[in-house]
Order: structure tokens, then C-alpha cells, then sequence
């Protein structure tokens, strides 16, 4: 665990204050993690998630047909 002294202005203070209220959190560490991990599921690339990266591995040790085989296959 990374312990760090932050500044926040107050509006950001108030939106910490009520996440933690509304999720019944102990402090305002578990409300940040809290709003970290949700901005990342939202907003980041799912390139940049390890869960994605491990789908990738996965899809790409299966077992695949050509464009040929394809068609051949389906019509």
C-alpha cells in the first residue's frame, strides 16, 4: 500500500465526503480507490486493463480458419 499526503480543493473534498457516505466507506483512501477503479472500468483504453490483456492471450491460442477455410466452410 502507497501512502501519499494530497491537497484537494474543497469541492472535491465534499464529493469525496459523500462517496464515502453513500457506500458506507471507513475513510476517504477506500472512497479515492473507489472513484479510481470506477474512472478506470469507464474511461481507460481496454488495451490498458490487464483483464483485457489476458482475453487477448486467450483468443489468440485459439483455434482459428483461414479466410478461405471460412468461406469454404460457410458457403
Amino acid at each position: 500500500m502507497v501512502q501519499a499526503m494530497i491537497d484537494i480543493n474543497e469541492n472535491s473534498n465534499r464529493v469525496l465526503n459523500i462517496v464515502k457516505a453513500k457506500f458506507g466507506l471507513k475513510d476517504k483512501s477506500q472512497a479515492i480507490d473507489l472513484v479510481v477503479t470506477e474512472y478506470e472500468q469507464s474511461f481507460l483504453e481496454p488495451k490498458l486493463r490487464p483483464e483485457y490483456k489476458e482475453k487477448l492471450e486467450k483468443i489468440m491460442k485459439g483455434k482459428h480458419l483461414s479466410r478461405k477455410e471460412f468461406e469454404k466452410r460457410v458457403g
